[in-house]
Parts: structure tokens; sequence; C-alpha cells
């Protein structure tokens, strides 16, 4: 097929030009996209009349069988000579249907339906991405509730500071990549704008209804100049720089592992299967992935330092440069995926020598400043008791002895205030109990961070029922009423009560469900409530209930009722018991669907807004 730029020319490209300009060898991800930009297209153009809905729908068909064909065998897209995905798309359709596959293209270019299967792309990587990162969470989290009282040296200077546990130091990490999932959600409410419909720069000639279309591909609207939307490669940038600042995060974590698993530390230990060794010394066992992860971030920041300088001189509208925006992307992503898989096999098979970082947390006189602490406690200014300490701690050095071993008369000699009520002061446990203001490293606050954690974790989680999720609401709320835990519901009633549900959705499938009835004006039930067995104990439950009553809160209810037999669980989110006697009676006549009805033993409970 002849390239659809032709018509202008009469000479064609040399062979040296062909290959310096096609992108097809880039751009064959994009084939799903395109396809699926494609047939929202040839819908758009059957709404004005330049196609009839039997052309839309022959070259919608066609389009849906080519996309068939590619996911069973994509190696046509590697074997063509096409000049990029958007001629291979056409020119197959053209030989599907002849020439009823020409009229595709009217009112569109190139320019808008490249960054048109750019963003869907995009968004598409970005939201497993996103999943990627939660799942890293995830496992940080159990870690450091495993490792939430194994004491280990903190640093600053790379010089022993203060005890803090390794608990705290995952959690310090997950904090950061927390952040970095938060950046990534705003990246893709930016990315989730469609172009489509403008054209090469002005627009099209058409009546499109490009909010419609918007909406057909899952947009959140339209783009709003034409010249902006053609153009603009923000998004592209912002993705970059959210891979970038994680792939920050990931290189600093794996540099204090490496550390810590050096012979002079001996905190961790790293599994073999993240490990290699060397082709001469058959003693070493190396963290080839934890220093590849450090290197690979390096990889990530040149990709965004890149095609920031492609960009940063370009004049409006399209310019043949932003062809230059794939491939760094493609890589950086790639990498950035790699990093975060390799990071949660590192963390989930990692030991943790509590001894060796006991040790090393009593060493390096990580408790000086507790002594401080202590000297002020007995009314020595600040900084009095700084320097005094400072004395105290070169004495212990000059007898080889850590400050909890140093004579009570050596202390003495500093300041006459000190007594035997010090040396429990001093000791490392008490001193973590001390930092005990929030983001402390005191065990309490430590725990509260974690539940706080899993709490947040699961609220991602959840999210507002779709009737795509009605089948698995039905299958989760039969499971429970055959155990007598819900009462039943029919498919059918699920179907016209769907914008009442919120469901936790873990790894894309629907793993709890839950409903807000609304009664009449001031009082609402919260119904169907049930999770899968195995999402137990992952707070899912409770952000289910939380995002209702923040809705109850929103729609200025005054109560929300629950009839439970996990009081125990409702009282925690604040419900409390009330006689069922004070219930409306039409709250109590769908009891008469319950098995258990004439044997009740569930309890009513309250929660006043």
């Amino acid at each position: 097929m002849a390239a659809l730029w032709g018509g202008r020319f009469e000479q064609g490209a040399s062979e040296a030009f062909a290959r310096f300009n096609a992108s097809l060898p880039i751009d064959w991800r994009f084939w799903a996209e395109d396809i699926q930009g494609s047939q929202a297209w040839a819908g758009a153009l059957a709404e004005v009349g330049v196609l009839t809905q039997s052309e839309a729908e022959a070259l919608q068909g066609a389009l849906g069988k080519l996309a068939g064909q590619l996911a069973n065998d994509p190696s046509p897209l590697h074997e063509s000579s096409e000049e990029d995905i958007h001629s291979f798309v056409e020119s197959w359709l053209i030989n599907e249907v002849g020439d009823l596959g020409k009229k595709l293209h009217t009112g569109r270019s190139r320019n808008d339906q490249v960054a048109t299967d750019f963003r869907l792309w995009c968004r598409k990587t970005a939201r497993q991405l996103l999943a990627e990162v939660y799942q890293t969470l995830e496992i940080m989290a159990a870690l450091a509730e495993r490792e939430h009282i194994t004491l280990m040296p903190g640093y600053t200077h790379l010089q022993r500071a203060q005890p803090v546990t390794f608990g705290h130091w995952v959690m310090a990490y997950a904090e950061m990549l927390e952040r970095d999932a938060e950046r990534l959600e705003d990246a893709i409410r930016r990315i989730n704008v469609c172009p489509l419909g403008c054209g090469a720069l002005a627009g099209t000639a058409y009546p499109i209804d490009r909010e419609k279309l918007a909406s057909t591909l899952g947009f959140d609207r339209a783009a709003r100049n034409s010249l902006d939307a053609i153009s603009d490669r923000d998004f592209v940038l912002e993705l970059l720089q959210v891979a970038s600042t994680s792939g920050l995060h990931l290189s600093r974590m794996a540099e204090d592992l490496i550390f810590f698993g050096t012979g002079e530390a001996g905190f961790v230990k790293f599994s073999d299967t993240v490990s290699s060794g060397s082709s001469l010394m058959p003693q070493k066992k190396n963290p080839d992935a934890l220093e590849l992860i450090r290197g690979k971030s390096g990889r990530i920041f040149g990709s965004m330092a890149g095609f920031a300088m492609t960009v940063k001189a370009l004049p409006l509208s399209y310019n043949k440069d932003l062809q230059e925006d794939k491939n760094g992307l493609f890589d950086a992503l790639d990498t950035w995926s790699d990093c975060l898989l390799l990071t949660r096999e590192v963390l989930a098979t990692i030991e943790v020598n509590k001894e060796a970082c006991a040790k090393a947390a009593a060493g390096g006189y990580s408790n000086a400043t507790e002594l401080a602490d202590y000297l002020v406690a007995k009314g020595i200014p600040f900084r009095e008791a700084h320097h005094m300490v400072g004395v105290l701690v070169r004495m212990a050095i000059e007898q080889q002895l850590p400050l909890e071993a140093l004579p009570l008369a050596d202390m003495k000699q500093v300041s006459a205030l000190i007594e035997d009520d010090v040396y429990p002061a001093l000791d490392l446990m008490a001193a973590l109990e001390k930092r005990c203001a929030q983001g402390g490293v005191s065990l309490v606050r430590q725990q509260e961070a974690i539940k706080a954690f899993y709490g947040r974790l699961a609220a991602k989680a959840v999210r507002r029922a779709t009737l795509e999720d009605v089948d698995a609401i039905a299958k989760l709320i039969g499971h429970w009423a055959g155990e007598g835990e819900n009462l039943p519901r029919s498919r059918e009633d699920i179907i016209h009560s769907i914008q009442d549900f919120v469901v936790a959705d873990v790894d894309g499938q629907v793993a709890g469900c839950a409903s807000l009835y609304i009664y009449s004006t001031g009082l609402a039930e919260i119904r169907s409530l049930g999770l899968n067995e195995s999402a137990h104990g992952k707070g899912l439950g409770q952000a289910m209930v939380q995002i209702l009553m923040d809705e109850a809160k929103s729609l200025k209810l005054r109560r929300v009722i629950v009839l439970t037999r996990v009081a125990g669980f409702f009282d925690k989110q604040g419900f409390k018991v009330i006689f069922k006697d004070t219930l409306p009676e039409k709250v109590m006549k769908d009891c008469k669907l319950c098995p258990r009805q004439d044997n009740c033993d569930e309890i009513a409970m309250e929660h006043r807004l």
C-alpha cells in the first residue's frame, strides 16, 4: 500500500529515509488502542452521516476480527513494512473490506490518532503499574509488621545515630512508595483526556460529539484546545517523572539493603533466588538484584531527561520530533515494572538477623541522646547536658565501654546529679518507647502507623460498583446468604440497586461488596456486607463501611443502622447497640426473607451522624 501521505510527491522515499522515518518497530505496541480508537471513530462518523450504520458496523466488525488475530499471533506486526501502526491497521482493513476501509480516516489525522492511542496505552499501563506499586506496598507492610520490634541502629551521615526498628525503617520507604502511588493516580487523571476529533491541529470539519466520543473510549472528557491536544506530551513527561522519583526511592532502599547485607553489618540475608555468585571466588554471594535496581534507576532518569530536551523548544503544534516520545517511555516503564517486581521478591524472601541488628544498635553510643534527656529531666539545660554527654562518650570510648556500662563513679565526675536510675534510662527499648510522638519509633506508634497504613491500602481497593460487577456481587451475596449471614438478593434486585453498592477490588477481582440502602429521610442501612474468605484480615470490610459512611454524611443522613452477628466489628466503626423494636417496621419486614427469622441472633446497631 502506498504511504498515507504520498499523493503530493512524485518520488518515493529513499530506503534510508523510509527506515529512519518508520515507527512501526516501536509503536506496534499500540495495536489494540489503535483498533479501539478506530472502532469508536467509525461509530462517531455514522452518527454524523459520513457512514451508514451498516458501514460502521462492518468496519467495527472487521477491526474486531483483526484484534482477535493479533491477540493470538502478533507476528504480522513485526514482519510488516508499513510505516506505522496506523498504516498497518488501515492497510489490513482495506484488504479485508475493500474501498469501505478507505472511508474510516475521514475527518481524522494521524496526529490526533496517535495522541489518542498513546493516551489509551499510557492509561492502561499506568493502571497496571499502580497495581504493582500497591502489591509492593502490601509486602512492605507485612515485613514492617513482622519486624516492628527488631532493634537496629538508625543512621545519619552513615554513622550510628539513634536506635530504631527494622519495621520502622521499612515503613519509611513505604511512605515514599505511597507518595509514588499518589503521584501516579494524579498522572492518570491528567492522562485521561481525549484528543480524538482534533484532527491535524485545527479540529475536524464534521460535527462530531467529542464528549460522547471521549466517553465511549473511557476518557473523563474531551481535550479543550485542538492545538494543545495534538502537541501535548505533558502526560509522557509526568509518567517519566513519576517513574524517575519511584526509581530513586527503590534505588535508595536497595543501597540501604546492600549495606545491611555486607559482612560488616550482617543485618540481613538475601535469598539465593535474588543473588548471584562469582566466577572466580567460590565464597561470594552478591546482591545483584539490588545492585541492578540501583543501576537501572539511572536509565529511567535518562529517559526523562532525554525527552524533556526533545520537547523543550518545539513550536505548536505537531512536529515529527514527537515520534521520539515512545522509545524512552516504553523502556522507562518496563524498567520500573521490573524494579518493582524484584523489590517484591527481595523483600518477600529476606531474612533479618535480629541479634546482629540489636548488637549494632547497642554499639555506637546510640543512646547518648537518652542520657542528655535524662540530665535535662534533672534540671540541666539541654545545651549543657549535650556537652556533658559528649565528655561521657569520650570517657566511654577511652575505656572501650558502652555508655550503659560506664561506672556510676565516672559519670558523677561529670555531673553529681547522675544516680543509679540512669541505667534504666539508657536501655535501648526504653529509648524507643520514649519516642512516642506521632511518627515516632515507639512500639505503640509503630503499630498505629502500620494499622493506618493497612487501612489506606484497603481504602484504595474500594470503588463504586458497576454493572460488570453484578455476577461477582450475586455470587458473594449468595454464598453468605447460604451461610445465614446475609439476606438473599436476586440478580435483578442487584442490577436495579447497583448504584447503592461499593466493591473491594483485589487484583482486578471483586473480593467484597456492601450497599447503603436508604429507607426514608435521615435513615439508611448497610446491607449485603461480605468478603471472600481469602480477603479477610486486610481491612477491606472496614474500608467499605467507611466509604458508605462518608457517602451517608455527604447525603446529610442522620443515622445509619445495621443488623449483624458481628457486633464487635461494627463497634470499632462507631456503631452502638440498640433495641430492634426501635427500628421502623419497614426495616424489620425484610427479616421475613431470612431463614433464621424464627431463631434470630442478629444485633441491631446504629451510628448517629
